[in-house]
C-alpha cells in the first residue's frame, strides 16, 4: 500500500472570528482519513508561505491546541495574506508545483473569499496541466457575505458573516443606549460598518431592533442616496424622535476620500485619509441639525472581524463543518470543488453541506438583493431579518479563560525542512 500524500492548507484575505474553526475542521477531518492523507502542513501566511516554502506542521501540534483553534479568532495561528496570483506570474505558479512535488503534497485546501477560490481553481488547473496528482479544494470565508450568487443557490452565506452580523446587532444595542443618554447634546450618532461594495454588514444593524423601536437609520452603499438625501433623512428622524442612530456602509458614496487599494484591487477604506463617518458627521454639523446639539461618530475597526467574544455559536459550528466537508469532498469527489452551505426550505433554520465547482465561485461577487432594501432607502426589509436572524445564534460562545485572559491555541513553530532554493515571490519586486 502506497504512503498517503501530504496536505497543505492555507488562508487568504481578511480574517474572520471563525476562520480557525474551519482550519480545525480540516486538520481533524484529515486525521479521520489516515489512509488518504499524510502530514497536514499550513502555508505560513497563505500562498506566500507556500511560495517561500514555509510550511507549518499542523500534524505535530497537540490535539488540545488544535481543538482550541475554534476559540482562537482571526489569522494569528497560521497567518493569512493578500497576495494575488495573477495570470502573468508564471514563475509563481511553477514554484507552487515545485513546492508541492518536493513535499509530496497531494491535497491543497485554500480558505478564503472569491479571489481565493480563483487561486484554488488556478492551482487545480495547473496541477492537471503538469500531470501533478493533486486535489485542490476551496473553503469559503468572508465577513462580507459576497461569495457566490445573488439567488443564494451556490452558497447561502459564508462563514464569518454570522459573527460580524452578531457583532453589529449587539453593538447597535449598546450604541442606542449611548445615544439615548447623550441625545440632549449629541442627538446623532454615526457608526461606520465594514462593507466595501455590499451591504450585508451594515444591514445586520437591523437585527438589534427587528420591531423598529429605535430611531435607527441604515445607509447601504446600494441605497443610491447622496449626502443631502442622507441629511434630510436624519433631520426627519430628529424631528419625529429627537435623536438618531445612523449606521452607514464604509462604501457609501461621499466622493473621493483618498482611499488606497490592496493587491487584489479592493478599496481599503480603513487606510483612507478620511473616513465616510468623518465626512458624514462633518457634513451634518456644517449643514445643521433640525434640533439642538451635534452629530458624533464611531468607526469600529478590525475588531468586528477578530472579536471572538461576539462570535456566533452557529457561525462557529458551521465554519468547522464546512472545513470538515471540504476534506470529505477532497477524499470522495476529487479536485476542483468548494465546500458550501445551503439552507433547507421551511421556517425552521437548518442547513446542509455540499460542493460546488470552483469555476462557479472563482471571482464571483453576489449583490445585496434590491428587494431587501426598504422603499425609504434608509432601512432593510423584514425578509432580510428572517434571512439573517438565525445566523447570529442565541447564546454566547464559551471561551476558556486563564487568570482572566482568553486561552488561544498555541501553534508551535514546527516547520517542514526546506528542500528547495530560496524564492522571492514575483509580486515582491
Amino acid at each position: 500500500m502506497s504512503k498517503p500524500k501530504n496536505v497543505i492548507v492555507a488562508q487568504s484575505g481578511g480574517p474572520t472570528p471563525v476562520i480557525n474553526a474551519s482550519l480545525r475542521g480540516i486538520v481533524e477531518a484529515c486525521k479521520a482519513y489516515p489512509d488518504r492523507f499524510g502530514t497536514v502542513y499550513a502555508g505560513f501566511h497563505g500562498i506566500e508561505g507556500v511560495l517561500k516554502e514555509e510550511l507549518l506542521n499542523m500534524s505535530a501540534q497537540p490535539d488540545e491546541e488544535i481543538a482550541l483553534l475554534s476559540m482562537t479568532p482571526a489569522a494569528g495561528a497560521i497567518g493569512t495574506c493578500r497576495y494575488k496570483l495573477k495570470a502573468h506570474q508564471q514563475a509563481d505558479f511553477e514554484r507552487i508545483v515545485e513546492v508541492f512535488r518536493a513535499h509530496d503534497v497531494g491535497t491543497f485546501f485554500y480558505n478564503g473569499g472569491n479571489d481565493s477560490m480563483d487561486t484554488a481553481n488556478k492551482v487545480a488547473l495547473l496541477a492537471q496541466e503538469r500531470g501533478l496528482d493533486l486535489v485542490a479544494t476551496g473553503v469559503p470565508k468572508t465577513i462580507d457575505n459576497d461569495v457566490g450568487d445573488s439567488e443564494f443557490k451556490v452558497i447561502d452565506h459564508t462563514p464569518g458573516y454570522g459573527s460580524v452580523a452578531r457583532y453589529w446587532a449587539l453593538n447597535v444595542q449598546n450604541a442606542n443606549e449611548e445615544n439615548a443618554g447623550s441625545s440632549p447634546s449629541d442627538p446623532v450618532l454615526v457608526l461606520q460598518a465594514m462593507g466595501r461594495k455590499i451591504g450585508f454588514i451594515p444591514a445586520a444593524a437591523r437585527l438589534a431592533d427587528p420591531n423598529r423601536e429605535m430611531p435607527l437609520l441604515i445607509f447601504l452603499r446600494e441605497s443610491g442616496m447622496d449626502l443631502p438625501a442622507l441629511a434630510d433623512a436624519v433631520n426627519d428622524m430628529l424631528r419625529s424622535r429627537g435623536r438618531a442612530v445612523v449606521v452607514v456602509s464604509e462604501g457609501f458614496d461621499v466622493g473621493d476620500i483618498g482611499e488606497r487599494k490592496d493587491s487584489f484591487g479592493h478599496t481599503m477604506f480603513s487606510s483612507s485619509t478620511m473616513t465616510v463617518e468623518q465626512i458624514i458627521v462633518n457634513y451634518l454639523n456644517e449643514a445643521g441639525l433640525s434640533t439642538r446639539g451635534s452629530a458624533r461618530g464611531n468607526v469600529p475597526g478590525t475588531d468586528q472581524r477578530h472579536n471572538i467574544a461576539y462570535a456566533s455559536t452557529v457561525d462557529l459550528d458551521e465554519a468547522y463543518r464546512v472545513g470538515w466537508k471540504a476534506v470529505d469532498i477532497a477524499a470522495q469527489d476529487g479536485s476542483g470543488y468548494m465546500s458550501t452551505i445551503l439552507r433547507a426550505p421551511g421556517r425552521l433554520y437548518s442547513v446542509r453541506y455540499d460542493k460546488v465547482p470552483l469555476p462557479l465561485v472563482a471571482n464571483s461577487e453576489r449583490a445585496f438583493p434590491e428587494a431587501w432594501i426598504a422603499l425609504s432607502r434608509t432601512d432593510v426589509t423584514d425578509e432580510f431579518v428572517r434571512y439573517a436572524r438565525p445566523l447570529i445564534g442565541d447564546s454566547w460562545p464559551t471561551i476558556p479563560l486563564i487568570n482572566g485572559l482568553q486561552r488561544f491555541a498555541r501553534i508551535a513553530p514546527i516547520f517542514a525542512e526546506k528542500k528547495l532554493a530560496s524564492y522571492v515571490p514575483e509580486a515582491y519586486s
